[in-house]
């Protein structure tokens, strides 16, 4: 399984709207682009499914933009990137609920890849869209820190 660049930028951008929505106030995906350095165009086609699964809301006009819909410690990593990705079933035969497959009950691998799924769904839906934040204003921190001792 890999992340695509549209997830990961996924989560970047709701880091984003995370730490810059202070008391509910839309962010344009114009300030999200230049602080993330990521182009308006490709942020269009991310937030667009985000949208669709009710992880951001939207406002048009010149006050307009996104910010996320519920509390950052509501969201998970997982839900966030399945938004984008969908599945991280790692094959076709753990994507749907009940497994289909014909071979299933005699499949010597099967165990090894509901194994591997569990593992990383369990994780990435551990960790909460606030950790990231969390961890985004720290890393600031840090830096700000350090800048301030290189100067003196």
């Amino acid at each position: 399984m890999k992340v695509s660049t549209k997830g990961r930028y996924a989560l970047r951008l709701m880091v984003d709207l995370g730490t810059h929505s202070d008391g509910g106030k839309y962010v344009s995906l114009k300030d999200i682009a230049a602080r993330q350095n990521i182009s308006i165009k490709y942020l269009e086609q991310i937030v667009t499914p985000l949208h669709r699964a009710g992880l951001v809301r939207s406002v048009r006009g010149a006050q307009g933009g996104y910010r996320l819909s519920r509390d950052p410690e509501r969201y998970t990593a997982g839900e966030i990137l399945r938004a984008i990705e969908g599945s991280f079933a790692p094959i076709a035969c753990l994507e749907t609920e009940v497994n289909e497959c014909e071979r299933y009950p005699y499949c010597p691998t099967v165990g090894f890849w509901e194994g591997m799924y569990k593992v990383i769904t369990d994780y990435v839906d551990s960790v909460t869209l606030q950790q990231l934040i969390d961890e985004q204003v720290a890393n600031e921190l840090n830096i700000t820190e350090q800048d301030a001792c290189a100067e003196m």
